[in-house]
């Protein structure tokens, strides 16, 4: 008896408190005693909300059963002795009575850490705030369990201050007009909480095809957490923003994806292909009508990209063209990083259009390469060396970070490895930041190919270099393809008093040609300043006393 009840306590603390330390409050008790104690506490908290609130036993039970934490700081309270202990906690509730919001909402399942943001002001009894208890108390009738009445509280609380009638109306419209079964409206309102609190017709049209019409009811197992699963799967794409009536259909033609994979499954193979930079739309039509693709296994084989290529039918004119054009993504990379090394050839939409064409075919045939195959010395040689070098970790989670944005397994790769300095997580912000820009994914991985020092600053500081590129000198990113360094230089320092100076000089008619960009930035600070002397003599003066100063808004009011 002692060895079950012990077995129970701690599954309930791990099942409803992320927080097991928060049950310090009990250390006075005895290891041996406390889950006995826990045991009497629930039994005399619910005989006190029962006999004493006023409380239905069966809510007064499910309060007990499920707020283990907040019970326990209560009874912290009540000094423990083994013949006594029930009978104290008995007196004690009555009169010492407890915060019955603190008990409700974790026993409905928010987390104790977050009650703060939950309980109302200066109350502390049920009766003073009915409202929520009595909703909870209706969803219960439904068949919700109570302990995961939270996921709609947290999700949308506002169906907590609805009138408990119309909640019933509304259950009771989904149940006779659609034809949900109680448990599957439960896993459909616990995914998609709004549905209670105003309604909504077209998603349950949605999902009447996909449950109703393809009779997925009779498929699944009529417990909630089946259904909660479905639902989740269901929500999945439909946080797509795919809600076209077709599709929906589609889902239910293809139930097997919602019968046998897992939601584990079913996010990394939409997420994997939303990384080819295609419209969700697209994602959603290839996954619901080429299945396979959640057979195949997309993380660990490797593959070479030329060979790769030819697999799925490229000729060998364009092969020459592109491998001479982007020689650092060939080699060999994983499957995990396919869609990036696309994206880095500018061939996703290509390769994604192979793939909605049969081309799945093409990749579960493609073969496992030997490892011995299109090897590049330069590459292993330095992977070697890094290996072998006393702190090897860092300098590999970059060069993952490389891969994965579609750089292969080749020398040149290894020399803008060289080149980048930060974490791999510092080194994927700033890339991601350059996107978010508005660079082209191929044209920023050529860019740091030609510029790795590109990926050596940090996102806020890229992010003004490329407004004022921009806003301030007018040009277009697409400059950066021919001045990549750009990006390199001192915005306050280099960029601007240099520019400035220059767009002053013309402005003033004492500089009758007008220097490139490159040629103002990039110039060693010897020769800008000969070029200045030659111009104008006077200008070098001003120059030095303004610029060097940082200065150089001056020039705006002369």
């Amino acid at each position: 008896m002692l060895l079950r009840r012990t077995i129970l306590f701690y599954t309930t603390i791990r099942y409803h408190s992320s927080n097991t330390h928060n049950l310090q409050s009990l250390a006075k008790i005895p290891c041996k005693y406390r889950a006995k104690a826990i045991e009497q506490a629930q039994e005399a908290l619910t005989d006190y909300l029962h006999t004493v609130r006023i409380i239905p036993y069966t809510f007064a039970e499910n309060i007990s059963k499920y707020s283990v934490v907040s019970l326990s700081a209560a009874i912290s309270k009540v000094k423990f002795s083994t013949p006594d202990f029930s009978k104290s906690l008995q007196r004690f509730l009555r009169y010492h009575p407890v915060n019955e919001f603190e008990l409700f909402y974790e026993s409905i399942g928010i987390d104790v850490n977050e009650l703060d943001g939950v309980l109302p002001a200066r109350k502390f009894f049920l009766s003073e705030d009915v409202n929520p208890f009595n909703v909870a108390c209706a969803l219960y009738g439904f068949g919700v369990p109570w302990n995961m009445l939270g996921m709609l509280y947290k999700q949308d609380k506002t169906i907590f201050d609805k009138d408990p009638s119309d909640i019933k109306d509304i259950w009771s419209k989904y149940i006779e007009d659609y034809g949900f079964t109680s448990s599957s409206l439960i896993g459909i309102c616990l995914v998609f909480p709004h549905v209670l609190s105003n309604g909504d017709s077209s998603l349950f049209n949605d999902l009447k095809r996909v449950i109703i019409n393809s009779d997925l009811i009779n498929d699944v197992d009529g417990n909630v957490d089946s259904w909660i699963d479905i639902c989740r799967k269901i929500q999945l794409f439909y946080n797509l923003g795919c809600k076209n009536s077709d599709l929906f259909e589609s889902i239910g033609r293809n139930k097997t994806i919602l019968l046998e994979f897992s939601e584990e499954i079913l996010t990394e193979k939409v997420e994997y292909f939303c990384r080819f930079d295609v419209t969700n739309e697209e994602v959603m039509s290839l996954l619901l009508t080429k299945c396979e693709f959640f057979e195949i296994d997309l993380k660990t084989p490797t593959f070479c990209v030329m060979g790769l290529l030819r697999h799925f039918g490229m000729d060998e004119q364009h092969l020459n063209s592109i491998s001479d054009e982007y020689p650092y993504v060939f080699g060999k990379n994983r499957f995990i990083n396919l869609p990036h090394v696309m994206r880095a050839l500018n061939l996703n939409k290509w390769f994604f259009d192979k793939l909605k064409h049969g081309g799945h075919h093409l990749l579960k045939s493609y073969p496992s390469i030997n490892l011995d195959q299109d090897n590049d010395n330069d590459f292993a040689e330095s992977l070697a060396r890094i290996e072998s070098s006393r702190v090897p970790i860092h300098t590999l989670s970059k060069l993952q970070f490389l891969h994965g944005i579609g750089y292969g397994e080749n020398g040149l790769t290894m020399k803008v490895l060289k080149h980048v300095h930060g974490t791999s997580t510092q080194l994927k912000q700033r890339f991601d930041c350059l996107i978010h820009n508005g660079i082209e994914f191929s044209k920023l991985c050529k860019l740091i190919s030609v510029s790795p020092k590109i990926l050596n600053q940090q996102s806020e500081i890229l992010e003004k270099k490329m407004k004022f590129l921009s806003e301030g000198i007018g040009c277009s990113l697409d400059y950066l393809d021919v001045f990549p360094a750009y990006l390199c230089f001192d915005l306050e320092k280099r960029i601007k008093p240099r520019y400035k100076f220059h767009t002053w000089l013309m402005e003033n008619g004492l500089c009758k040609r007008e220097y490139s960009l490159a040629s103002i930035i990039a110039t060693s600070e010897k020769s800008f300043i000969a070029r200045v002397y030659r111009i104008h003599p006077a200008a070098l003066k001003r120059y030095l006393e303004i610029f060097m100063n940082q200065d150089y808004n001056t020039f705006q009011e002369t």
